[in-house]
């Protein structure tokens, strides 16, 4: 019991300080047609170049552009250290011609323009070697999204600490070397994690799903007579919530739908307040599965948010849309094989009706809350 207790504590601290969106940068590659002579952009967060650099210089949480001109060589050291470019082994000096800001959706970035001058090594000129190294070493789960755009065609790849190295076949259409397979594979590796380390997505599902294995009655959680009726009960909330999310992921990612990011993380973050506050004050029972379908829209907004940062286009877009979108179900069916024989075992028991249903959904509620004030009023609440 107490590892149980101790587990969910670390979650829901876990859950306080990562609670935004995860860590990353987008790289941008355009070689020309003869690929001597390549365009490049790179977006980073301003935080996240404020944690490896310290470039808030006074230190008062605010990153003047001021501060981010000051700082503008050690920036390009840094970056440029960190991301190689090879022609057919060969390497590509990279040089930066240009320091800008943008805002992306969670806050301001440095844009980093640079080109690189290829040699011209004898031989086929077949492939573009990407080396991405930025920020792995002070967060495992940073991750850069690479956009590459040549002879017509666009593809993308996710770099990560396990594959900091992408390679493109530069006589077919920009084809990566590895295939169509590699990359829909990725986008399911990344649809995975953006469930796992969003916490918000996760205690909203969560907070609905904690009393599946129970049962009002005379407004008093009961334990339920049967798994089936358990299972029954997850199966709707989590149908409804994947094809909610499914629909606005799918609308937002192709920019039918959009958005201000900060309404729907303020909105995500209500929805799991009230998810919580129902078990605790309970009004809807059998009908969480509506619950879950109409706040499971907003959520969807919030994961587009990746995909729609990239804008890809056409088949790419396809591509990445369809594996995301898969590896967000095998991320939230995994958190479900693991939490449904757990809560049916326990459901009769004191510690699961008490502290796991009303105690943990007060913690979620106050977690929650904390969230939305953060979101809606740009406030720090919690040390990150």
């Amino acid at each position: 019991m107490m590892r149980f207790i101790c587990a969910m504590f670390l979650a829901f601290y876990a859950a306080m300080a990562f609670a935004h969106k995860a860590s990353d940068s987008y790289l941008t590659i355009t070689p020309d047609d003869a690929v001597a002579h390549i365009d490049g952009q790179w977006d980073i967060a301003l935080r996240d170049l404020d944690f490896a650099m310290g470039i808030d210089a006074d230190g008062d949480g605010e990153i003047t552009w001021g501060e981010v001109k000051a700082q503008h060589e050690r920036i390009a050291a840094y970056a440029l250290a960190r991301l190689s470019l090879r022609l057919a082994g060969g390497i590509c000096p990279l040089r930066v011609v240009e320091h800008l800001i943008d805002e992306h959706s969670d806050g301001s970035y440095a844009v980093i323009r640079f080109t690189a001058t290829c040699s011209q090594p004898r031989g086929r000129l077949d492939r573009l070697d990407i080396e991405y190294r930025a920020l792995f070493d002070l967060d495992a789960q940073h991750r850069g999204l690479l956009r590459f755009t040549h002879a017509g065609a666009t593809r993308s790849a996710i770099l990560s600490p396990e594959q900091p190295t992408v390679t493109f076949a530069l006589h077919d259409g920009a084809t990566p070397t590895s295939g169509r397979w590699a990359e829909f594979s990725q986008f399911v590796q990344e649809g995975v994690r953006h469930i796992w380390i969003g916490f918000d997505h996760i205690l909203f599902l969560l907070s609905l799903l904690l009393p599946a294995v129970l049962v009002l009655r005379s407004r008093i959680w009961q334990p339920v007579a049967a798994f089936r009726l358990a299972g029954w009960d997850v199966l709707a909330i989590v149908t409804s919530f994947t094809i909610a999310h499914s629909i606005t992921l799918t609308l937002a990612t192709l920019e039918v739908v959009t958005l201000p990011s900060r309404f729907v993380e303020s909105v995500i973050a209500i929805s799991v307040v009230l998810a919580a506050a129902n078990n605790v004050y309970p009004l809807v029972d059998r009908a969480r599965w509506a619950v879950a379908f109409v706040f499971g829209l907003i959520h969807g907004f919030g994961f587009a948010t990746v995909l729609g940062e990239l804008g890809l286009r056409s088949s790419t877009l396809l591509i990445a849309l369809v594996g995301f979108n898969i590896g967000v179900e095998i991320g939230q069916l995994a958190i479900v094989l693991v939490f449904l024989p757990i809560a049916y075992w326990l459901r009769a028991t004191w510690m699961y009706r008490r502290m796991v249903v009303l105690g943990g959904s007060v913690a979620i509620m106050l977690i929650a809350a904390v969230w939305f004030c953060e979101r809606a009023f740009n406030l720090a609440l919690w040390p990150v």
